[in-house]
C-alpha cells in the first residue's frame, strides 16, 4: 500500500513539474536579446530595398505576482537602403541616441497565464515608443493548451481581436514544447487599422471577392521550457509578410517582411527591489494609433520653430510661381502643409497679419492653410468671417476645402455648426450654398466612421428643411434637401418623406424642382438604409399621377439600393401594365444597360435586369429615342481591379420636346472602392415652358435652319415667369454636391443687355474694352491638395504600416493684354462690328500635378519603404498680335519666331526605396528600385535572406527593357519643330504580372524646338478670310483639272447598286455642266493662310481656298491647298460630292499641280423592295507615297489576328490591288453583317448580334469617319437604325413614308 501511495506521489510531482503555461517568477530577473527587422521591396534580385533594424537587450523584473518591469538597454537602430547582397545595414547613431533616451525610464505590465495586459509608462513617453514595447511584449503573448495539439482561439494581440490557429509539439528528449501560432489578421473582429480620406470612396464587397490589394500573414513560433512553476519562453520568433499592389496582388506586388525574435540569455534572482517613478496606463497589447496628421509619409523635415519656416516658404512659392508654374518647387507645397499642421492657432493669426496686405502671398496663405484639418482652422475662419476681412469669393473657396478636408470627429462636427449661423455666410448666395452643402458633406464623412451616427449631427439641416417647408420657400427647401442628400443620414428619412406626395402624412403640392431634390436626397441613404429607401421609392414609382420625371428619378434611386431579384420582378410586372411610354422607355433602357454591366457592384443586379429585359423586349424593345433613356457603359478588369463606368440619364415627359432633366455620371473602380468622380445635372423646368411641346420649323437634322428655329423661340424669353429658374445646374464630386446655380429670367436679361449692339457705356463689356485699351495684367495661382488618402495598419513590430496616396496640383494663369479699336467706340457696342480690333497679348496657362504612393513604415522618428513618385507639368505660353475686322470677315494672327526650346507637356515617374529619419532629415536616401545604369555584364545577384520569392538557391537573370526614342516633326518654312521624346526603364520577371509594367523610370515629353529655317523668319502670319474673294485665271484652270481627274476617278469607284448607278449618271452630267460653267473667275467662300514672313522677301507657307457650288440635290465643294514660295508647285486638291442623301464621293490629289498622288473614296446606301438595307463604302488609290504604303503594310500584318479576335471568318479571294471596300447589311432586326475586303489579303465577314439601341458597335476596328443618311424600310420602327452606330440624331419622317436618319460614326 505504501508503495502504491509513493508511486502516486511521484507521478503527481512529475506532472506538476511539467507545466507549459507561460509564467514569470516575480522573484527572478529575466534577460533576453531582442531583434526586430522590417524590409520593403519587390522580393526580386537586382532591385533596391529599404529597411530598418532595432536590436537591444531587455530585462524583465518581478514586482509582484502579476506585475513586472520591462527595462531596455544597449539599443541600436540601423537603416538599410540599397541592393541586397551589395549593401548592408548602416548605423544611425543620432536616431539611436534619441530612441534610447526614451527607453531610459522603465515600463511595467501585467502578465497572467501567458497574457500581457495593462501596460504602463511615464507620461512623457511617446505613443510610438510604447507601441515598440507592445511589439516586444507581443512575443510573450501565447495561449498553451496541453489537452490539445491543434486548437483555435480568438484573442487579443497587437493587430487587434483576431482569430489564431495553434499547433503544439513536444520534444521527447528535452521536453521543450514548440508552439506555432498563425494569426488570421484578415478576419479580425476588431482590427488595429485606421483610414483617412476614404469616406466618400464607397466600399465594394463583391470587388474584394475578385481579388485583394493587400494580403498579410502572421506567424509566431515559441519554444517553451517546462518548469514546476510554469512554462518559460526561451525563444520566440515572429514573422509577418505582406503583399501590396495598387492592383490585384495576383499580378505582382510590393512586399513587406517584418521579423522579430527574442532569445533568453539568463535567469537570475532579483537582488533588490526596483524603484520607479509615477506611471500612467497605456492600455493593453493592441496597437494604439498616433495622431499622424503631421507625419506626412513622403517627406521628413525639422518641425522646430515652424512659423518662420512657413512664412519664408509661402513667400518663396508666391515669388517663383508669379509668372508661370515652377514645377521644380511644386513639392514644396507638401512641406508647407506639414509645417502648417504643427503651427498653433496664434501662429496662424501672426501669418495672416503678415500676408493680408499682399495679394499674392495672401492668396497662397488662404489656399494652403485650409489643410490644417482640425479646430484651429475652424476658429481661424470663424474670426475671418466675423470680422469680414475676407471677400465672399475667398470665403467660398476656403470653406469648401476646410469642410471637406476636416477630420470628421464629433467635436469638430459640433464646432462646424457655427458657420450655419454666422451672418457673413448668408451675405452671398453662393457662399451660403457652399457652407450648407459642405456641412452636409462633413456629416456624411462623420457617419462613415461613427456608427450609429447621432441625429444631432444632421439636426441643423433637418430644421432648415422643415422651416423651408413651413414657409413654402422653394429656394430654402431645395438647398436644405440638397444638403441632406450630401449628409446621407438615415435619420433624415422621416423629414424627407414630408416632401413626397403619397408618402407624406399630409397632402403636399410642391414644384417638380423640389420633388426632384427630395427624391435625390435619398441617393446616399440608399446604401445605409436600403429597405426604407426601397419602400419610399417604390411608392413614388407606382404613383401614375406624379410627373414622369419624378417617377423615373425614384426608379433610379430604387436601383441604387441594389434591389433583389424579387423586387426587380415586381417592378417588371408593373411595367407591363404601364401606359406612360417615357417611364417604360427609361426603365427598359436602364435594365438593358445594367444587364450588360461587368462591374462587381452590379454582379447580381445585372442578372435580374437581364431577365427583366427578356420579359419586356417583345413589347417595348423598339421604342424610339424620342422617349426617355438611360444609358450606361462600363468596363472592369480583374487583373488590375480597376474599372470605369459612365451613365447618362435623359428624363423627358409627354408634353415637352426638351428633357426635363439630364444627368451624367462618371465612376472609377479601384481596389475594392467605388469613386463617384463626377456628376453633372441640368434641370430645365423654365426652358420646358419656353419651348413648349415643340419648336416651329424644327426638323431635327441639326442644320442651320434648326439652329435658327431654336433662336427664334429663345427670343421669346420675356414670357418666362419671374419666380422660376429657366435652367438649374449642379455638379457633384465624389458623390457630394458642392455647387449649383439657377439661371433666371433676370440673368438672361442681364446677358442680353450686356452684349446688345445698342448698349452703351453702362454695359460691363464696355468697361472691359476700356480696360483692355489701357492694358491689363492679371495673374492667378491655385495650389490644391486633390486628395490625401491614408491607410494605417499595425505590424508585429509595433511600427505603423502606412499605405498613402497624395495628389497635389498647382494651377496658374498669367495674362497681359492691350487692345486698340479703330475707329474708337463713341456711344454703343454695335460700333465694334464696323471697327478693326487689334490685340497684343502674352501669357501662360498650365499646371503641375504631383502624385505619390507610399508603402512603408511612417513614424515621427523614421520612415522606410517603397515610394512611387510622378510629376506631370503642362505649360502653354503664348505671345501674339491679333486683328479682327468683323465687317470684312477677316481675322489675322501674328506669332514671333521660335527662338528657344520649351516643353509643353511631360510625364516623369519612378519608384524608389526610401529611408528618412528625423535626426538627419537632410540625409534622406532615395534609391531607384531599378538601377539607373544597366550593364549586361553586371553580376547576377543571388537572392538574399530577406527576399520573398523562389527558393534561395535559384538565380534569376533580370529581363531588362530600356527603350528610348526622340521623334521630331520639323518645318524649315516656319523655323519650328515639335518633338516627342520618351524613355522607359523596366525590369520584370514575369510578363503576366501587370505591376511590373509600371515600375521603373518613365519619362515622356512634348517639346517645341527652334529649327534652321529656309529664310530668317521675322514672324508667322496666320489669316482667315471668310468674305468671297476672286482668284486668278490659273485657279480656274486648276479647278477644271481637278474636276476632270475627279470625274475619271469616281467612274472607277463603282458601288453595285441600281439606285446608286442612276444617281451616278446624273452626277457625272452635273460635273460636265459645272466644267462648262467655269468660264468666269471662281470665288472662294473661305481662304486660310499660314505664312512665314521674312522682311521684304517673298513669304513662305501655305494657302488654302474653299469653294462651294451647290445645285439642286447635289452638294459640291472643293478645297485647294497651295504651297507659297519660290519655285514650288506643290498643291493638294479635294473635290467632294454629296448627292440626294444617298451617295457621297471624294477625290484627293496632291503633289505637283495635284497630280503626283491620287486617292478616291465613295459611299452609298441602297434599299430596293424585297432586299435588305445596305451601306457600302470603298477607298481606291492609283499612287500613294512610300510612307503611306509602308504604314499600310504594317497595318496589314495585324489584320488576320484582329479579325480572328473580333469573330470574323476568313475567305480567300482575289481582290483588287489598290482598293479597300466595306459592306454593311441589316441582316435582321438586331444584327448586321459586315464584309471587309482588303487588297490581296483576305475577305473578312462576320455577323454580330447587338441588342437594340446598344449605341455602340465595339467589335468594329475599321478606322473611318462616315457622315451618311440611312434609309430604313417602311416596316421598321423609329429606333431600328440605332443598332448600327453611335452618334445617331433624331429620326425624321419624310413624305415617302420612310424613316431617314443621319448616322455619324468614328469606329476604332
Amino acid at each position: 500500500m505504501r508503495g502504491l501511495l509513493l508511486c502516486c506521489l511521484v507521478g503527481l510531482a512529475t506532472s506538476q513539474s511539467v507545466n507549459y503555461e507561460p509564467h514569470l517568477n516575480p522573484k527572478k530577473t529575466y534577460e533576453y536579446k531582442y531583434e526586430g527587422v522590417v524590409n520593403f521591396g519587390l522580393g526580386m534580385p537586382n532591385l533596391a530595398e529599404s529597411g530598418a533594424r532595432i536590436t537591444c537587450k531587455i530585462k524583465i523584473i518581478g514586482v509582484s505576482a502579476q506585475t513586472f518591469i520591462l527595462q531596455v538597454s544597449d539599443l541600436a537602430f540601423k537603416e538599410f537602403n540599397g541592393f541586397p547582397g551589395k549593401n548592408t545595414f548602416n548605423a544611425s547613431p543620432k536616431l539611436t541616441q534619441s530612441i534610447a533616451a526614451q527607453f531610459v525610464k522603465p515600463f511595467t505590465f501585467d502578465y497572467i497565464g501567458g497574457h500581457v495586459s495593462n501596460i504602463r509608462a511615464s507620461a512623457d513617453i511617446s505613443d510610438t515608443i510604447v507601441n515598440i514595447v507592445r511589439g516586444i511584449l507581443g512575443l510573450f503573448q501565447v495561449t498553451v493548451k496541453t489537452t490539445q495539439t491543434i486548437y483555435e482561439l480568438e484573442e487579443t494581440g497587437i493587430h487587434g481581436m483576431c482569430p489564431s490557429n495553434y499547433a503544439t509539439e513536444v520534444n521527447a528528449e528535452t521536453k521543450d514544447m514548440t508552439i506555432t501560432q498563425v494569426v488570421d489578421v484578415g478576419n479580425c473582429r476588431e482590427k488595429a487599422v485606421m483610414y483617412r480620406g476614404m469616406a466618400t470612396a464607397v466600399f465594394d464587397q463583391v470587388s474584394k471577392q475578385r481579388g485583394e490589394s493587400v494580403i498579410s500573414t502572421v506567424r509566431y513560433i515559441y519554444t517553451v521550457k517546462p518548469t514546476a512553476e510554469g512554462g518559460l519562453i526561451t525563444k520566440a520568433h515572429g514573422l509577418e509578410q505582406q503583399h501590396f499592389s495598387p492592383f490585384n496582388v495576383k499580378g505582382g506586388s510590393f512586399q513587406m517582411l517584418a521579423m522579430k525574435e527574442i532569445v533568453l540569455l539568463s535567469v537570475n534572482d532579483t537582488e533588490r527591489a526596483f524603484v520607479f517613478g509615477p506611471m500612467e496606463s497605456k492600455g493593453n497589447l493592441v496597437y494604439k494609433f498616433v495622431n499622424a496628421e503631421a507625419n506626412v509619409p513622403i517627406l521628413m523635415q525639422s518641425l522646430d520653430n515652424p512659423v518662420p519656416k512657413a512664412i519664408e516658404l509661402i513667400k518663396h512659392l508666391a515669388e517663383v510661381n508669379r509668372y508661370q508654374i515652377d514645377s521644380t518647387t511644386s513639392e514644396d507645397t507638401i512641406k508647407l502643409y506639414q509645417l502648417l499642421r504643427v503651427i498653433p492657432y496664434e501662429g496662424l493669426e501672426v501669418m495672416w497679419k503678415q500676408f493680408a496686405a499682399n495679394d499674392e502671398q495672401r492668396r497662397w496663405f488662404l489656399d494652403m492653410t485650409v489643410e490644417v484639418n482640425d479646430a484651429r482652422i475652424l476658429k481661424f475662419f470663424q474670426m475671418r468671417f466675423q470680422a469680414g476681412d475676407v471677400s465672399a469669393n475667398e470665403a467660398l473657396q476656403a470653406i469648401l476645402l476646410v469642410m471637406n478636408h476636416l477630420q470628421p470627429i464629433p467635436d469638430l462636427v459640433e464646432m462646424a455648426k457655427m458657420f450655419l449661423n454666422i451672418p457673413f455666410c448668408k451675405s452671398n448666395i453662393y457662399l451660403w450654398h457652399a457652407v450648407v452643402l459642405s456641412y452636409g458633406s462633413l456629416v456624411y464623412k462623420h457617419c462613415t466612421y461613427y456608427t450609429p451616427c447621432p441625429v444631432a449631427a444632421v439636426q441643423p439641416l433637418l430644421d432648415m428643411a422643415v422651416e423651408g417647408l413651413r414657409n413654402g420657400t422653394e429656394a430654402d427647401m431645395v438647398i436644405a434637401l440638397k444638403a441632406l442628400g450630401n449628409a446621407g443620414h438615415p435619420g433624415s428619412i422621416k423629414t424627407i418623406m414630408r416632401f413626397l406626395p403619397g408618402v407624406a402624412a399630409s397632402p403636399v403640392n410642391l414644384p417638380p424642382r423640389v420633388l426632384s431634390a427630395a427624391v435625390q436626397s435619398m441617393r446616399l441613404i440608399a446604401a445605409r438604409d436600403p429597405r426604407s429607401v426601397q419602400d419610399i421609392t417604390m411608392i413614388l414609382f407606382l404613383q401614375k399621377n406624379l410627373p414622369a420625371e419624378i417617377r423615373m428619378m425614384a426608379f433610379m434611386i430604387l436601383f441604387d439600393t441594389k434591389p433583389s431579384m424579387a423586387l426587380v420582378s415586381t417592378v417588371t410586372v408593373h411595367l407591363q401594365e404601364e401606359k406612360d411610354l417615357h417611364v417604360i422607355s427609361f426603365a427598359y433602357s436602364y435594365f438593358k444597360s445594367v444587364a450588360r454591366s461587368s462591374t462587381p457592384n452590379n454582379h447580381f443586379l445585372s442578372t435580374a435586369c437581364n431577365v427583366a429585359v427578356k420579359i419586356l423586349a417583345p413589347k417595348f424593345g423598339r421604342l424610339s429615342y424620342h422617349y426617355s433613356k438611360a444609358t450606361r457603359m462600363d468596363w472592369f478588369n480583374d487583373d488590375f481591379l480597376i474599372g470605369t463606368a459612365a451613365e447618362v440619364f435623359m428624363l423627358r415627359n409627354a408634353t415637352n420636346i426638351f428633357p426635363a432633366e439630364i444627368i451624367m455620371k462618371g465612376k472609377f473602380y479601384f481596389i475594392g472602392r467605388i469613386l463617384q468622380l463626377l456628376e453633372l445635372g441640368i434641370h430645365a423646368d423654365g426652358l420646358k415652358e419656353l419651348l413648349g411641346a415643340g419648336i416651329p420649323s424644327f426638323k431635327g437634322d441639326l442644320s442651320v435652319s434648326d439652329f435658327q428655329a431654336v433662336l427664334n423661340v429663345l427670343q421669346n424669353w420675356e414670357i418666362l415667369p419671374n419666380d422660376k429658374p429657366v435652367l438649374s445646374a449642379y455638379t457633384r464630386t465624389f458623390g457630394q454636391e458642392w455647387f449649383f446655380a439657377d439661371i433666371t429670367k433676370d440673368t438672361i436679361q442681364n446677358i442680353f443687355r450686356a452684349v446688345s449692339p445698342s448698349t452703351g457705356k453702362e454695359s460691363p463689356l464696355w468697361a472691359v474694352i476700356e480696360n483692355l485699351k489701357k492694358g491689363v495684367s492679371w495673374h492667378w495661382t491655385k495650389p490644391y491638395l486633390i486628395f490625401e488618402v491614408r491607410y494605417f495598419q499595425a505590424t508585429t513590430l509595433g511600427l505603423p504600416l502606412e499605405i498613402s496616396k497624395y495628389y497635389q496640383t498647382i494651377n496658374g494663369i498669367t495674362v497681359n493684354a492691350k487692345a486698340a479699336v479703330n475707329p474708337p467706340l463713341t456711344d454703343r457696342l454695335g460700333q465694334l462690328l464696323t471697327s478693326e480690333i487689334s490685340l497684343e497679348t502674352d501669357g501662360f496657362i498650365g499646371y503641375t500635378k504631383d502624385f505619390w504612393v507610399f508603402y512603408g513604415i511612417n513614424t515621427e522618428l523614421f520612415q522606410c519603404g517603397s515610394e512611387f513618385k510622378s510629376k506631370i507639368p503642362i505649360a502653354i505660353p503664348w505671345n501674339f498680335a491679333a486683328k479682327i475686322n468683323v465687317r470684312e470677315m477677316k481675322f489675322e494672327l501674328d506669332f514671333p519666331p521660335c527662338k528657344k526650346e520649351f516643353e509643353l507637356f511631360s510625364v516623369s515617374s519612378n519608384v524608389y526605396a526610401v529611408s528618412r529619419n528625423t535626426e538627419d532629415p537632410a540625409l534622406t536616401k532615395m534609391t531607384p528600385i531599378m538601377p539607373t545604369a544597366i550593364d549586361s555584364n553586371d553580376e547576377v545577384v543571388h537572392k538574399g535572406p530577406t527576399a520573398v520569392g523562389p527558393e534561395s538557391d535559384q538565380v534569376l537573370t533580370p529581363n531588362t527593357w530600356h527603350p528610348r526614342s526622340n521623334m521630331c516633326a520639323e518645318s524649315k518654312i516656319y523655323g519650328a519643330g515639335l518633338c516627342v521624346e520618351s524613355e522607359l526603364r523596366r525590369e520584370y520577371y514575369h510578363e503576366e504580372y501587370p505591376l511590373y509594367y509600371f515600375l521603373g523610370y518613365t519619362h515622356m515629353a512634348l517639346k517645341v524646338i527652334p529649327v534652321q529655317a529656309i529664310k530668317a523668319v521675322d514672324k508667322i502670319h496666320f489669316e482667315v478670310n471668310a468674305s468671297p474673294s476672286k482668284h486668278l485665271v490659273s485657279t480656274r484652270q486648276l479647278l477644271e483639272t481637278v474636276r476632270r481627274l475627279s470625274k475619271e476617278a469616281t467612274q472607277g469607284v463603282r458601288l453595285t447598286s441600281d439606285s446608286a448607278s442612276s444617281i451616278r449618271g446624273s452626277h457625272h452630267s452635273h460635273h460636265d455642266d459645272l466644267l462648262e460653267g467655269l468660264n468666269s473667275t471662281p470665288e472662294s467662300v473661305l481662304n486660310i493662310k499660314a505664312l512665314a514672313m521674312s522682311g521684304n522677301q517673298k513669304p513662305e507657307g501655305y494657302d488654302a481656298a474653299f469653294y462651294y457650288t451647290p445645285e439642286a440635290n447635289i452638294h459640291n465643294a472643293q478645297m485647294i491647298v497651295s504651297q507659297v514660295g519660290e519655285d514650288t508647285n506643290w498643291k493638294m486638291c479635294v473635290d467632294t460630292d454629296v448627292n440626294a442623301h444617298v451617295e457621297a464621293m471624294a477625290h484627293i490629289g496632291w503633289g505637283a499641280e495635284c497630280q503626283s498622288y491620287e486617292m478616291s473614296m465613295a459611299s452609298a446606301t441602297a434599299h430596293q423592295p424585297g432586299s435588305k438595307p445596305t451601306l457600302k463604302a470603298k477607298v481606291q488609290w492609283t499612287k500613294i507615297p512610300e510612307t503611306m504604303a509602308e504604314m499600310g503594310t504594317r497595318i496589314e500584318s495585324f489584320i488576320p489576328g484582329m479579325a480572328f479576335y473580333l469573330g470574323f471568318y476568313e475567305q480567300h479571294e482575289r481582290n483588287a490591288k489598290q482598293e479597300v471596300s466595306v459592306s454593311v447589311v441589316a441582316a435582321s432586326a438586331d444584327s448586321v453583317d459586315v464584309k471587309i475586303k482588303f487588297p490581296e489579303v483576305l475577305e473578312e465577314t462576320f455577323t454580330t448580334y447587338i441588342f437594340m439601341q446598344n449605341l455602340y458597335l465595339h467589335e468594329c476596328v475599321i478606322s473611318s469617319v462616315l457622315s451618311l443618311v440611312y434609309s430604313l424600310p417602311p416596316g421598321f420602327s423609329g429606333s431600328t437604325a440605332t443598332w448600327l452606330f453611335s452618334g445617331v440624331s433624331t429620326p425624321q419622317k419624310h413624305n415617302n413614308g420612310q424613316l431617314w436618319m443621319h448616322i455619324k460614326t468614328s469606329t476604332i
